[in-house]
């Protein structure tokens, strides 16, 4: 008598963090998992992680930026890693920002917040989060002109993106390369 289990076929890992890419991103992606080389990309392409661990230093490191890019975007009043943000949540940092009466004036703050995970993870992926979240000051929606934003602000932000979700695939599939 034979299981019901001997003629499965083993099913390759659902790309989740990858599926708006092309089908040959994706099959690319697959063969690395396949071949065990996806840590190997990673690591030849982002070998060292950045120093920004604490909350104080994540603002200082954003604080720059923001004053690179955008001096005349609304203050911040909170930067800080938050360890509820999960990436099955889909999301990597949240911009959020609150909208009160203050008199007869409407004052809102805005907060940037970044998943703990970011925490020991190599500068660039670092700041794409940080870009896309900076970006977010200025324009609320995912369009044209937010990433044209991200890219005037990181050049090579989609490639860093692309190469996030390959980190986060194996982070989920393996495991953290970077704790």
């Amino acid at each position: 008598m034979s299981s019901k289990f001997e003629n499965t076929e083993l099913k390759s890992p659902k790309l989740k963090y990858l599926s708006a890419y092309s089908a040959q991103i994706q099959l690319q992606v697959q063969q690395m998992i396949e071949q065990k080389n996806l840590e190997k990309y990673l690591l030849n392409k982002y070998p060292t992680t950045h120093e920004v661990s604490n909350d104080k230093a994540l603002r200082g490191y954003v604080m720059s930026l923001k004053n690179q890019y955008l001096k005349k975007a609304s203050p911040l009043s909170q930067i800080k890693y938050d360890d509820k943000i999960h990436i099955i949540n889909n999301a990597l940092g949240l911009h959020t920002y609150v909208s009160r009466v203050q008199g007869n004036k409407l004052k809102s703050k805005h907060e940037i917040r970044i998943g703990s995970l970011f925490k020991k993870a190599p500068e660039a992926f670092l700041a794409m989060i940080v870009v896309h979240e900076l970006a977010h000051l200025k324009e609320k929606e995912h369009n044209r002109a937010f990433y044209k934003l991200c890219q005037s602000m990181l050049p090579d932000y989609h490639q860093l993106e692309l190469d996030l979700r390959i980190y986060l695939t194996h982070v989920e599939l393996i495991g953290d390369i970077y704790a």
